[in-house]
């Protein structure tokens, strides 16, 4: 080992081995269950041309604003610029050790680090870093930029970021290129691809005592882009490091094409797609099903110069709809929530505003083995189940467990008795055409939306609990207060959307999580507590084989949707995008995760 990297390893309060540590076979690919798909001797991931054309430029278009490039912190937690680190667009500007298959459930091949070794009981991961790899000012990344980054993070960084160390025994500094994880008993199996994938920063760019601040300032990073321009709120411009350190490795072939990637920012989804239409930015992820039928008449759309496309979605459904704050007094009694969650019109919405086009979500992660719509609950699943008897709602560990289905009268009498009688056993009573708790307070919330589709959903859902004496306010708020009310758990009621992947894991703990309920910028927004929900997160996180995995996502499902935590609403089956034809992706089969920017070429270059 240089000397320089020992005194800097000790100076960093790192532990560096008396004793040679054990050593595994080093691997170039790491996998939740399984094995890799692509041997050491790839040429490509998935889902890549490594034929594409480098050059030119594309435009993305996002709603909402950004004051910040520090995407590490509480305070610019949700009002950083895209891009920077972007499970989307790419990871331009910061990278981690090992970058995700979008082909492949939970695959994690390796970047920065070009292998790791970790042993059978996953009680360590050692990062063997590419001795290419530089940052964009050309300095090489070091063990020391690793134990740097973990301990800023630590110490001024956000959730999720600042807890990884709480899991870790000890970092050590093994050698020149290495640097090793030994992990504690708080660790599960997925944490090291967990911790695999967090971003690294360069230490000797990085100003520590003002980390905490939000920044404009364009950062050091690793990444094949670097930031070029900054319009605050408005617009952010990367444009391609042409010395990039990965360009030729496999992991990265195909990808990274445009010379230049701008970020323009729009104050509406309405506003936004009219951009689209005019062609101020080039690929446009459509959400809205009733937008697809009836918005593509334009000129461009008819011409062909706009093309649309339709593909099948092969990842669980996730969950939409009005998420309670359980922090507040009427939502903590599971029968007013249930009681609330019938209430919600589905058929009536589904008809009025959407055409039928949407399916109503009735599971996490409905349209996957993961489910337990469906499904009766395995032996494996009712032994996880076993100490928590009044977790599950019978129905639900049965299999037969359906929403309500109403007439689309927006006043089905079958469906509002049933609720009334539910919050009668709460002890809720009607005088006065008011719903009144057990000490005479009228039931009644507000529902926090940020745009005017959740306000048109929110005004549907007020209409059909009105008949029940039941007041509901809406207040809609523009992004940056959305951004802060939800930050501070600020709300009776939020509208907001759990996307779902084939390999739930870590993210869990903190959208559900009791340790997650009070922690400011956490993703549990409705504030749940529940020893069988944490229970089986950690059955989960742990399960060695792909049965006891799938066993325990299907016994959280049932214990989610027992709580009434959310009001599911619906999702659609398919994926629409539309895109102007300067822009285009590799053909064939679409990815696990729908569309991969990374991969996309202008045309225009040949």
């Amino acid at each position: 080992m240089r000397i320089a990297t020992m005194i800097g390893a000790v100076l960093a309060g790192v532990m560096i081995g008396g004793s040679e540590p054990a050593r595994s076979e080093p691997v170039h690919a790491i996998a939740m269950h399984g094995k890799p798909a692509l041997p050491a001797d790839f040429t490509h991931l998935l889902f890549t041309n490594p034929r594409a054309p480098k050059g030119g430029k594309i435009t993305y278009g996002v709603v909402g604003t950004f004051d910040s490039l520090n995407p590490f912190i509480l305070k610019s937690m949700r009002t950083t610029a895209r891009g920077i680190i972007d499970t989307e667009f790419g990871n331009l500007v910061y990278e981690p050790l090992m970058m995700r298959s979008a082909g492949e459930p939970f695959t994690l091949y390796g970047l920065l680090a070009e292998t790791v070794e970790m042993d059978e009981d996953r009680t360590f991961i050692q990062y063997n870093l590419n001795p290419k790899a530089r940052w964009s000012d050309g300095k090489p990344v070091t063990p020391e930029d690793v134990v740097f980054t973990f301990e800023l993070l630590r110490d001024k960084g956000r959730p999720p970021f600042s807890t990884r160390l709480d899991r870790v025994e000890k970092m050590e500094i093994i050698d020149v290129d290495s640097v090793r994880f030994t992990f504690n008993d708080k660790s599960n199996r997925e944490f090291p691809l967990i911790l695999s994938m967090t971003p690294i920063l360069p230490k000797h760019a990085t100003d520590v005592d003002s980390f905490d601040q939000s920044s404009l300032d364009p950062p050091i990073g690793s990444g094949p882009y670097r930031v070029a321009a900054v319009e605050p709120g408005e617009r952010i411009t990367f444009e391609r490091n042409n010395e990039y350190w990965a360009k030729d490795l496999p992991v990265k072939r195909g990808q990274d094409n445009f010379d230049q990637i701008v970020i323009e920012y729009f104050l509406s989804a309405t506003t936004q797609f009219e951009a689209f239409k005019k062609g101020v930015f080039d690929v446009y992820p459509d959400g809205s099903a009733t937008n697809w039928i009836r918005g593509y008449d334009f000129p461009a759309a008819k011409s062909g110069a706009v093309v649309k496309k339709t593909y099948n979605k092969q990842t669980p459904s996730g969950m939409y709809g009005f998420v309670f704050n359980l922090r507040r007094p009427p939502f903590a009694d599971r029968n007013v929530r249930k009681a609330l969650t019938m209430l919600f019109d589905f058929e009536w919405v589904n008809k009025n505003f959407y055409e039928n086009v949407y399916t109503r979500t009735e599971s996490f992660w409905q349209g996957s083995m993961l489910s337990s719509y469906k499904r009766a609950a395995s032996a494996a699943e009712k032994a996880l189940l076993a100490p928590f008897l009044d977790a599950v709602e019978p129905s639900l560990l049965d299999g037969s467990f359906r929403l309500p289905v109403s007439d689309a009268s927006g006043r089905d009498r079958r469906i509002q008795r049933a609720a009334y009688e539910l919050l009668v056993e709460a002890g809720y009573r009607i005088s006065e055409g008011k719903m009144l708790d057990p000490s005479g307070q009228p039931l009644a919330f507000e529902i926090m939306t940020q745009n005017e589709g959740q306000e048109k959903m929110a005004i549907a859902y007020q209409r059909s609990l009105a008949p029940l004496g039941i007041e509901v306010e809406i207040r809609t708020v523009d992004d940056a207060q959305y951004q802060q009310r939800s930050q501070e758990f600020d709300y009776d009621v939020i509208i907001k959307s759990y996307p779902s992947s084939l390999s739930p894991g870590f993210e869990q703990l903190g959208r559900w999580g009791s340790a997650a309920r009070d922690v400011p910028g956490s993703f549990n927004y409705a504030g749940v507590a529940d020893p069988a929900v944490d229970a089986m997160i950690d059955a989960l996180l742990n399960a060695r084989e792909l049965e006891d995995f799938q066993a325990a996502v299907r016994a959280y499902d049932r214990v989610l949707l027992s709580g009434y935590y959310v009001v599911p609403t619906y999702h659609l089956s398919e994926g629409y995008l539309a895109h102007w034809q300067r822009v285009t992706g590799p053909g064939g089969m679409t990815p696990l995760y729908g569309t991969y920017f990374p991969a996309w070429w202008d045309t225009s270059v040949k």
